[in-house]
């Protein structure tokens, strides 16, 4: 693929500059209609050092209203970005529903240098190149384009022109230290690069060879290209994703309507039992953040279940410093223009960090669900999404704990009438909640159904009785130890 290509093939055609600017000024035509039919671009640029990338790229850009789209260059990771999932700079950059955003470099660039330095096991690498093609594979299942261009030149190319950049003092500076590494290490570089491409070249996120010998020659394919990928999606829309099939190792199905609710405890030994959990959770907390181990504790449950109540006992026990409680509502313009993961992506905790969610991703197979706010084959597709977002975070290192809390129709009805009849606590019940409440029978269905499909080995789902709420809040601080003593250990 890359070792046979013919850089000799491409000539410089007449008027370059004239098709250039038709070229441009086609692309910017088809930007506004990506603004007006709302379809988000994702374009990778990947290529060898000194290939011209950021020049093309400017060119390309040029005629293109700067108001919706953007440019993120990739090539180094922050302090705070290593701390986080892998994917996490990447995911959190994807643009709103009609923008476009440009990537200078990417994941591709991010594995294929870290494996070759020795950064990343055999394991790691394959198992990231996985991820990969999953993140690209989402994007596009959830609307989104995604183009990737790879542009090549050969090894005496690379070196001219990183000698020629040299010379001047302001361009010195374009030549990194890992662009002389990569031109000694060609030979090794362009047998990775072959490799992941053909592992990574789908029907859904395809390579596009660039032959940037000719650096007028590369804008143009990129042109034509761009245009043309998206032309097509204009003209014959997105049709339904595929279904995939569950991979993971998934726990014996609960049904929430079978839990027997009946288990309570005393004030006594509830007072004793949130003494000596606070007590632990404070220590192992101190050992999470010098292991640097990631939690995220998702939370879900029935409206007026206790899950606020839940969370503030577990918490109690940890150093405010190191944890965050983030309270889900309905998602922002900017977060409902996005791809519906983005803004737990956004909100991950760095390692050492916990993360706790009140109400979660899981409203997507839930209230979107039964409220007809996405389509059948979108929350029908979630259920293997969501798997992959939370094996994503395991294989990271975190300890992924899914707590649903679980109350019978007649608890829920008291705690209503309660809510209603307290002024203090009035601003707890809404109209919406009598109205959930009358498609009990409905979300029942649709909880039993999302415990079955995502209740895998590394993120459970655990039961929280909480017609007793005293009990429900040790047995999930019991269960948050019980996870984190196992994997410290």
């Amino acid at each position: 693929m890359l070792r046979e290509y013919d850089f000799q093939k491409l000539d410089l055609v007449e008027d370059i500059e004239m098709c250039l600017e038709n070229a441009k000024l086609e692309l910017s035509k088809k930007q506004m209609l990506l603004k007006e039919k709302n379809i988000p671009v994702v374009v990778l640029f990947e290529g060898w050092g000194a290939s011209g990338i950021g020049t093309s790229l400017g060119k390309v850009i040029q005629n293109m209203d700067p108001r919706f789209y953007n440019v993120v260059k990739m090539d180094r990771i922050s302090e705070d970005d290593a701390r986080k999932p892998f994917l996490y700079r990447h995911f959190y950059e994807i643009p709103e529903n009609g923008k476009v955003t440009f990537y200078d470099h990417g994941w591709m660039n991010e594995v294929t240098s870290q494996y070759l330095h020795h950064d990343l096991s055999a394991k790691a690498y394959h198992r990231r190149i996985q991820s990969i093609m999953n993140f690209e594979r989402t994007l596009v299942d959830n609307g989104y384009l995604v183009i990737k261009f790879f542009f090549h030149i050969s090894k005496k190319e690379q070196a001219k022109r990183m000698k020629k950049l040299q010379k001047d003092d302001n361009t010195a500076w374009r030549v990194s230290k890992e662009d002389m590494w990569q031109n000694k290490h060609y030979d090794q570089y362009i047998d990775l690069y072959e490799e992941y491409i053909e592992r990574t070249n789908t029907s859904y996120a395809p390579w596009y060879i660039i032959d940037a010998t000719n650096k007028k020659i590369a804008q143009m394919q990129v042109l034509e290209i761009l245009t043309g990928y998206i032309q097509h999606r204009i003209t014959y829309g997105k049709s339904d994703a595929p279904l995939i099939e569950n991979i993971f190792e998934l726990n014996a199905p609960i049904r929430v309507n079978e839990v027997d609710l009946s288990p309570t405890i005393s004030e006594e030994k509830y007072r004793k039992e949130l003494k000596k959990c606070r007590k632990k959770l404070s220590q192992l907390h101190n050992i999470l953040y010098r292991k640097k181990i990631p939690v995220v504790i998702a939370y879900e449950g029935w409206d007026a279940a206790g899950k606020g109540g839940n969370i503030k006992r577990v918490t109690s026990g940890l150093d405010p410093r190191g944890f965050t409680v983030y309270p889900i509502a309905a998602p922002d313009k900017g977060e409902l223009n996005r791809h519906y993961l983005w803004r737990f992506y956004k909100r991950l905790p760095k390692d050492g960090h916990i993360a706790i969610f009140d109400r979660t991703w899981y409203g997507r197979v839930m209230v979107e669900r039964l409220e007809g706010l996405c389509s059948e084959n979108d929350w029908q597709r979630a259920y293997n999404e969501m798997n992959e977002f939370e094996k994503e975070l395991s294989d990271w290192g975190a300890i992924v704990i899914k707590f649903w809390v679980q109350i019978d129709k007649d608890t829920q009805l008291e705690r209503f009438t309660e809510r209603q009849n307290t002024p203090e606590k009035q601003w707890k019940i809404t109209d919406e909640d009598w109205r959930n409440r009358e498609k009990w029978d409905l979300y029942e269905t649709a909880i039993n159904e999302m415990i079955a499909k995502t209740n895998t080995k590394f993120a459970p789902w655990y039961i929280l009785e909480s017609v007793d709420k005293r009990y429900a809040r040790i047995k999930a601080m019991k269960i948050l130890i019980e996870e984190i003593e196992k994997r410290i250990k």
